[in-house]
């Protein structure tokens, strides 16, 4: 970090979680720039933003985008949005991926992931195995922070529509009361809120929030 502040990569910027993230980083004295990649324009101006649109299917090499202290991946889909499975896992573990080893490969020391509850290489479950698998890639990078953020049902306005989330979404609103923290909605400010915090902190080794810390 240099004596200016933190410059902070954030992937996703366009999505709800993501949305938040950039609304605080760009809110912290702490930061001197945040590079924010996306598939489609963003509408915030800001001094301190620089927001170029890139095909995530081949990023740029260059150094300049990727020379950067931390990395927030807000990256993140359903199968059902993505179409396929095969589609699904490209935007939800091979980006990512792809992300972490530019910056990596550029000296950036801090990566915080929004992953899911339940992630597990080796789950039956597809989504929870594809979370799992990218957790572990992202650990045989080398980060010298990793830190995991794993919400449940993250709570929030989207643009996109998604029926189940919101259907369940109604039902964890009226049960949340009287069931365990790691059950109940996790708002998006808070998951976006865990992954600045960490990702500033760059705490040395591998972390991860689970969705308790995070209802």
């Amino acid at each position: 970090m240099s004596a200016d502040g933190a410059t902070v990569l954030l992937v996703g910027a366009t999505g709800l979680v993501g949305g938040h993230a950039l609304d605080r980083l760009l809110a912290d004295p702490r930061i001197a720039r945040v590079i924010a990649p996306v598939r489609r324009p963003l509408p915030h101006r800001h001094a301190r933003l620089s927001a170029p649109v890139v095909d995530f299917e081949a990023l740029p090499d260059d150094a300049a985008l990727w020379r950067v202290d931390a990395v927030i991946c807000a990256l993140g889909t359903t199968i059902r949005a993505a179409g396929s499975r095969e589609t699904f896992r490209r935007v939800d573990h091979d980006y990512p991926l792809a992300v972490g080893a530019h910056a990596r490969r550029q000296g950036a020391r801090a990566f915080a992931l929004t992953s899911a509850m339940g992630a597990d290489a080796r789950s039956r479950v597809f989504y929870s195995r594809v979370k799992g698998e990218l957790e572990v890639a992202l650990q045989a990078q080398g980060w010298p922070s990793l830190t995991l953020v794993r919400p449940g049902l993250i709570g929030g306005d989207r643009d996109e529509v998604r029926p189940a989330e919101r259907t369940a979404a109604r039902v964890l609103g009226v049960l949340g009361p009287v069931l365990p923290r790691r059950w109940r909605i996790s708002p998006a400010p808070h998951v976006a809120d865990a992954l600045v915090d960490h990702a500033l902190a760059a705490a040395p080794g591998c972390r991860t929030v689970d969705a308790g810390a995070l209802a």
